[in-house]
């Protein structure tokens, strides 16, 4: 392995995303709960999800997400360094996903490890990245969000089934020396809030204060997505694109309203992908590259938000 250099920063090279095949509409819903199509788009953006099957794992999904992404890039299993697998949902918590990951991709002998930051867990792990990058302790990283959501929902819940689904997306990030391609990450948390959104023990299941999170996320996050723009040196109308965590589509325009940024920039893969915690912000840039509609060299602003309460925001420019 080449020992990684100190560089001037860090960029995305490629974007990879995975689904899995269960498409779980909201009619699907309402035939067993009391709930209804329209009840559900009013209230959180979505039409329909992706549930993975029992035997579908989280390191299942990230492998399918992380190779496509390490296709895309042009490098080969041993140019990688570092895997960080974000997720909040794996069934066990050693051994970790990554590692097994990393393995089953043929990356040999790499860092690895996972990081739980929930819905933030993709931001968390970006800005880290590009952290060792610009450092010197790695030279080519693969980030990737996976969470099987459905592992940790009551299917009976209204409250939480209708939201969650699973998935996996993944970037490859490698050095530059010019420009760096990932700006800083502005992160914190508000703790005092955590017991907002648990899963309080072994056999339980995810239970959330929706309410209270909505106020939160609604009046708290969008500064934090703002000075992401002011350490990056974008201004917030010249950004090309607004991914937030895909939590729920109110809160989504909400926060976009609050910054100033026109809805038709507003990625909202919640309509088909639901609320994917740390996969929902990789997946939605995965599809949104596979469709063109990210310009090479355009600048996207990311933010992060969720249990915790963790939150992250970054600008990075599309590859």
């Amino acid at each position: 392995m080449k020992i990684p250099e100190v560089t001037a920063g860090a960029r995305i090279l490629s974007f990879g995303g995975y689904q899995p095949d269960n498409v779980v509409t909201n009619a699907d819903l309402a035939a067993r709960i009391e709930t209804s199509d329209e009840w559900i788009r009013s209230r959180v953006g979505i039409e329909s999800r992706r549930i993975a099957g029992a035997s579908e794992s989280v390191s299942d999904m990230a492998v399918q997400a992380g190779g496509k992404a390490l296709a895309g890039s042009g490098l080969s299993p041993t140019d990688i360094d570092l895997v960080i697998v974000a997720t909040c949902t794996t069934e066990a918590p050693i051994p970790n996903a990554a590692a097994e990951v990393a393995a089953r991709l043929g990356i040999a002998s790499p860092g690895a490890f996972d990081l739980n930051a929930a819905c933030a867990g993709f931001c968390y792990a970006l800005g880290t990245a590009a952290d060792t990058i610009r450092g010197g302790s790695a030279r080519n990283v693969l980030v990737i969000g996976a969470e099987k959501m459905s592992a940790w929902v009551d299917a009976n819940d209204r409250s939480t089934c209708i939201i969650f689904a699973d998935g996996a997306g993944a970037a490859v990030v490698g050095p530059t020396a010019g420009t760096p391609g990932i700006g800083p990450v502005v992160w914190g948390s508000a703790g005092e809030l955590a017991h907002r959104i648990t899963i309080p023990d072994r056999t339980s299941f995810l239970r959330q204060d929706g309410q209270a999170v909505f106020r939160w996320a609604t009046t708290s996050v969008h500064p934090i997505a703002a000075q992401a723009c002011e350490r990056a040196g974008v201004r917030i109308e010249d950004i090309a694109a607004f991914i937030p965590h895909q939590a729920n589509l109110r809160i989504m325009e909400a926060i976009a309203r609050r910054l100033g940024i026109p809805r038709a920039k507003l990625a909202d893969d919640i309509a088909h992908a639901g609320n994917t915690s740390s996969a929902s912000i990789p997946l939605a840039l995965a599809r949104m590259a596979e469709h063109g509609e990210l310009e090479s060299g355009s600048p996207v602003l990311l933010l992060g938000y969720g249990a915790g309460l963790c939150y992250a925001a970054q600008v990075i420019t599309v590859p």
